[in-house]
């Protein structure tokens, strides 16, 4: 089997109604993906979602479908998409960074590998060790009235865990968790991401002050690139740290677990750059004794897909402690799949067909694709 050319479709799919979403980075209202289909010589096709956002990692679907088409494409073709190690080499070798553009083509080759032996991915990563994954829904760093809205649906949708997004100002952010906490009930895990909003002086006070509430986690309090700072931090707070955007790379993680500066890696496959990225940076994690928890890029369906196989298949991604975003396609007015993934709440499963075990929706993909 032979890689022979890749279509790329970049889409745009707003967020539901009510359910945009407000962080430290700005408002998520809409996004604008890439789809891409690798195709091969023997009528296989494999798909894969590049979830691009420019505050993130500075990729667009416009600077991601040009790097495919100069770059990417010309060095892929003619491979078998099974060798994903000498693919990960050959889009390093001829682009630097990029990881969502790189996850997406990656993916897609896992899918194909899985198609053509006729077993889903999580069976090549090793096998699943769980059958379902626990989930949360955030509450975004909006008004009261807002923060009461997205409680009481996320509860009456059955989530057993809410992830509050913080950042914004302390007074502000104390006045939300206490206010999900006080309408979630005081048993209900409650996590906090304040996506880089807070300086150190300022995370290490609200985190204190926040302790009244039984926080989980707090995920990435503070800038992502001194992890010194976050290993102090960590040092004089109680609640537990959990990096993001502090992580992208194995290089990060090391630099994180020399430190010992936070207690939880988020990883999923996009930041990483593929899922095969993801596993080496769980293998690190595990060895360094932190665990592990799915995060997200608010995904569309074949992203997360690709995200359900990893959690699915490593014993160190602890999401019944650590619930796992997942939950990208309950978010997005189309998910761009024939049928939908099973997400809870409370809890998802991994598709069980071959590959990632979805399928496009043509009808879906003519709507919301903008090219």
């Amino acid at each position: 089997m032979k890689i022979t050319r890749i279509e790329t479709i970049p889409v745009r799919v707003p967020l539901k109604s009510g359910l945009s979403t407000r962080t430290a980075h700005g408002v998520h209202a809409t996004s604008d993906y890439l789809i891409a289909r690798v195709h091969t010589d023997s009528g296989l096709v494999g798909l894969g979602e590049a979830t691009v956002a420019p505050r993130w990692s500075g990729e667009t679907s416009r600077s991601c479908r040009g790097l495919i088409q100069d770059l990417l494409e010309p060095a892929l073709v003619g491979l078998d998409p099974g060798q994903i190690t000498l693919i990960r080499q050959r889009m390093d070798r001829v682009v630097k960074r990029n990881p969502f553009t790189k996850a997406g083509l990656e993916m897609a080759c896992w899918d194909l590998l899985g198609k053509s032996l006729s077993v889903p991915v999580c069976r090549l990563l090793g096998g699943p060790v769980r059958e379902v994954m626990p989930i949360k829904l955030v509450v975004g760093a909006f008004e009261r009235a807002d923060v009461v809205r997205l409680t009481e649906l996320f509860l009456a949708m059955g989530v057993k865990c809410l992830k509050v997004k913080t950042g914004i100002d302390p007074s502000s952010d104390l006045a939300r968790v206490a206010t999900v906490r006080e309408l979630a009930g005081p048993d209900l895990p409650i996590t906090i991401d304040s996506n880089c909003g807070w300086n150190f002086n300022e995370a290490r006070s609200t985190l204190l002050r926040l302790s009244q509430y039984g926080i989980l986690c707090a995920e990435q309090p503070i800038a992502a690139d001194d992890p010194s700072a976050l290993a102090a931090l960590r040092s004089s707070v109680a609640v537990p740290l959990m990096a993001d955007e502090s992580l992208f790379t194995l290089a990060d993680a090391w630099n994180l677990a020399s430190l010992r500066a936070v207690d939880i890696f988020s990883i999923y496959p996009g930041k990483h750059g593929g899922i095969a990225a993801s596993m080496e940076i769980a293998a690190l994690a595990k060895s360094a004794g932190i665990d592990c928890a799915i995060g997200s890029n608010l995904e569309l369906g074949i992203g997360t897909a690709a995200m359900l196989h990893l959690a699915a298949a490593l014993p160190v991604v602890d999401s019944d402690r650590f619930p796992a975003d997942l939950i990208g396609p309950l978010y997005h007015e189309a998910d761009l799949l024939t049928e939908p993934l099973q997400l809870g709440p409370p809890a998802a499963r991994c598709p069980e067909g071959p590959g990632l075990g979805v399928d496009l929706d043509e009808r879906q993909l003519a709507r919301y694709r903008i090219d």
